[in-house]
């Protein structure tokens, strides 16, 4: 894949960092926070106006047929100013999902209305005991006619309580660990039975606990092949490594900017502390970390339309072993290079270093990738 970024690429970050520039500082950010909805609304329909919410569908649903390199651009932009919008479960999650395994007519009722801004997805997979598991999924799904009844409870789903629709990962046949017998469901979240607890996570994004208890979902609320939901759950989370991957190394630009700029205008012993050469070898190896990540996130981005299963999940994990890695690195040098500053809720550095670390646990941590590719020479 060419990484040169086409003409229409470059036009696309363009408008998309004016945007943020007018609108995304960091006091503006605070102020979303604050919003009931945790996010700024009229933010979410100006992606919608620009195109980003239909960026990676195809025309005939309303998009532009955009692809993981023009989504990792995007993301890479918000990681720099550390959007709160609901892009990720919405666009890279719930669209990805849709995209892979949604029929005409399921793809034709959400993706233009998701473009459109007025559907919101979310992706609940994850349960309190599979920690980074996939198989691990315990929400039955039983018959019930020609439809289905769900059952169980879904953790740290991202939006999760501003979704309109929320996809569900279930069990409908096997034990608690096989491969087969998972499917995923279309549910509304206003359905009965389903309660929401949303709260704000430790990076200031919105999540939310989601309980289902005896909620009635038809045949055609079924997304993908009955028992076969596990390939869409790993195509998903590929995407979603991906897509985080970019916005990481946003946050690590983002981090060594204000960095630098710090050293240049603190003063300490009579001069300022990048005269120092001690803190001038921190900046070149933050920078350095930083390229390195960027590499990593182009492995993955490429490795998203690669057929071969086993080669496209082998580049993922050393992409988020490495991406990883270096948002670790970055971000905490970044915090010790602003010293108790660094510290504060009041200052940026911080919100840029929780991100990071909450990316890098995001579907497994550096460790866990780790394992896995260890597994594959021993």
């Amino acid at each position: 894949m060419d990484f040169e970024p086409s003409d229409d690429q470059r036009l696309l970050v363009e408008s998309v960092t004016r945007m943020l520039g007018d609108t995304y500082s960091f006091a503006q950010r605070k102020t979303y926070m604050a919003l009931p909805e945790g996010y700024s609304p009229a933010i979410w329909s100006q992606f919608a106006e620009q195109g980003l919410l239909g960026l990676p569908f195809a025309e005939e649903y309303g998009g532009f047929g955009g692809g993981a390199q023009e989504v990792m651009l995007v993301m890479q932009a918000f990681g720099r100013v550390l959007v709160l919008e609901p892009y990720f479960p919405t666009i890279v999650l719930g669209g990805t999902a849709v995209n892979v395994a949604g029929s005409a007519e399921q793809k034709q009722a959400i993706l233009p209305a998701i473009a459109e801004g007025s559907l919101k997805l979310a992706f609940a997979h994850n349960e309190r005991q599979a920690r980074y598991d996939l198989t691990d999924v315990v929400t039955t799904a039983k018959r019930n006619g020609s439809g289905w009844v769900l059952d169980g409870s879904k953790t740290i789903v991202s939006h999760g309580e501003a979704a309109d629709k929320i996809i569900v990962s279930a069990r409908t046949g096997g034990d608690r660990y096989d491969e087969d017998g998972i499917t995923l469901f279309l549910v509304d979240a206003t359905a009965s039975g389903v309660a929401r607890r949303g709260y704000l996570s430790r990076d200031d994004t919105r999540a939310a606990d989601i309980s289902l208890s005896n909620v009635s979902v038809s045949a055609a609320d079924v997304l993908g092949e009955v028992g076969k939901g596990l390939p869409i759950i790993q195509r998903v989370i590929e995407a979603g490594i991906a897509a985080t991957a970019g916005e990481t190394v946003g946050a690590m630009e983002a981090m060594n900017e204000m960095t630098l700029e710090y050293s240049k205008t603190r003063v300490q012993f009579g001069n300022p502390i990048g005269s120092y050469q001690v803190v001038q070898h921190r900046l070149a190896d933050m920078f350095m970390t930083q390229e390195q990540g960027r590499s990593m996130a182009m492995l993955a981005t490429m490795s998203i339309d690669n057929p071969d299963q086993a080669a496209r999940a082998h580049d993922i994990a050393l992409a988020k072993v490495g991406i990883g890695q270096a948002g670790r690195y970055v971000s905490q040098s970044a915090v010790q290079m602003h010293g108790g500053i660094g510290m504060t809720e009041e200052y940026a550095v911080g919100h840029y270093f929780r991100r990071c670390m909450v990316i890098e646990r995001l579907f497994g941590d550096p460790a866990y990738y780790l394992a896995r590719l260890a597994a594959e020479v021993g």
